[in-house]
């Protein structure tokens, strides 16, 4: 029983982290265009909030070494929320830069403090049940969050307060359990080169996811104010793309475990070449149409994440796997640090259909490098399952890898 409540503490925090952080990122495009910001500014948020994301994942373990668990969260959870609350303080698209640094930070080390701990309690008996509560609690918090741009007033000082304490009611379940504090390991090394020399595919498969989901959350909001979109229907767009994520994931899984996973990988780039023209051919056929077409772009992009890591963990080593997944990340966040600023401004010189033609070129190129590596060798004897992992800290490789 100690243990449920445990991971429930553990799993609260999680929703209102998703909570918080997820309301942001919208909220300060819409903020940012009542307050006349430029769009390279606005993208320019984003890709801060990515940039503070890779250094609290490079620094989240070391800080906790340091001072423990619980002094590690409550630091990053007050980073996060002096982020939010200095916003309507300082009306600056540069100050608010390093703002969304301090978030991106936040987040990124809450994440690495809770799997960590996830880590330390998870045993092979409750693994499964633990992984799939995790996922759904990180899905449905996110999904939500989305929503909430219908209700929180752009550019209003209650708006960032509200997202604040949500940020700061994150500390309470986890710093009120009674489970003891689990020993800190050792973090895992971050050494990018061991993606590319295990598999070059993969890590160009997690750029390209990178900068999909990271233009498609942090500038789609402009991209939907932009096409006509009110804030309670930008809210619908996100979440719509975030659902179709969720709901892709398993039978992503069945094609990826039954089939040559480049193909799979191949494909899903095709697949999401053809969404980003079906969601700008659908901008002005009316809400249904935006919906169903952010629906799509969100079920063709988000797998691939999973699809590349499972690429590459089938040529790794078993003691190559935490600092593998480390990589991955790593590679990942500069797609996401790189995309939004670059999303933005092809926006501000050639309108809201550049957003998609940058990720169908990206995709394209995706597909390319997947044909050429096809033909340099053939597919990797061994096969581990595929499994949907949450993209968010260098150590979420040790929860969601599976024992021999």
């Amino acid at each position: 029983m100690r243990l449920i409540i445990s991971f429930a503490a553990l799993f609260l925090s999680v929703l209102l982290l998703q909570l918080s952080s997820g309301g942001v990122g919208p909220l300060d495009v819409l903020s940012g265009t009542q307050l006349g910001f430029t769009a390279g500014q606005i993208g320019l948020l984003g890709s801060a909030h990515f940039f503070g994301f890779f250094i609290g994942c490079w620094w989240a373990p070391r800080l906790m070494g340091s001072v423990g668990h619980s002094r590690a969260f409550a630091a990053f959870t007050a980073t996060g929320a002096i982020g939010l609350l200095a916003h309507m303080l300082v009306v600056d698209a540069y100050a608010w830069a390093l703002m969304r640094v301090a978030s991106g930070l936040c987040i990124a080390g809450c994440y690495t403090v809770i799997e960590a701990w996830l880590q330390a309690k998870v045993e092979n008996a409750n693994r499964g049940r633990m992984m799939g509560t995790y996922r759904m609690v990180d899905t449905g918090g996110s999904l939500a969050a989305q929503l909430m741009i219908g209700v929180l007033a752009p550019a209003s000082y209650v708006s960032y307060n509200l997202l604040a304490l949500l940020c700061c009611a994150a500390l309470l379940p986890l710093t009120l359990t009674r489970m003891p504090q689990p020993e800190t390991g050792t973090a895992p090394r971050l050494r990018p080169g061991i993606a590319w020399a295990l598999s070059p595919l993969a890590v160009a498969g997690v750029v390209v996811s990178g900068v999909s989901t990271a233009s498609f959350r942090m500038v789609g909001p402009l991209y939907g104010a932009e096409v006509g979109l009110s804030a309670d229907q930008i809210g619908f767009f996100l979440a719509a793309f975030v659902l179709g994520g969720a709901l892709a994931q398993w039978p992503a899984g069945w094609a990826a475990d039954r089939n040559d996973r480049r193909w799979v990988l191949i494909w899903f780039s095709g697949l999401s070449v053809a969404a980003c023209g079906v969601t700008v051919a659908f901008s002005g056929l009316g809400l249904a149409a935006i919906f169903g077409a952010a629906l799509i772009f969100g079920a063709t992009t988000f797998p691939i994440y999973s699809i590349s890591a499972a690429h590459a963990h089938d040529w790794a080593r078993d003691e190559q796997r935490v600092e593998l997944s480390a990589a991955l990340m790593f590679f990942y966040a500069l797609g996401a640090i790189a995309a939004p600023l670059t999303t933005s401004w092809l926006i501000d010189v050639y309108g809201p259909p550049a957003l998609f033609a940058f990720i169908a070129a990206a995709h394209v190129g995706l597909l390319i490098f997947g044909l050429i590596r096809m033909r340099r060798r053939p597919a990797s004897d061994m096969r581990n399952p595929y499994v949907w992992i949450p993209r968010t800290s260098f150590l979420v490789g040790r929860i969601f890898r599976r024992p021999r």
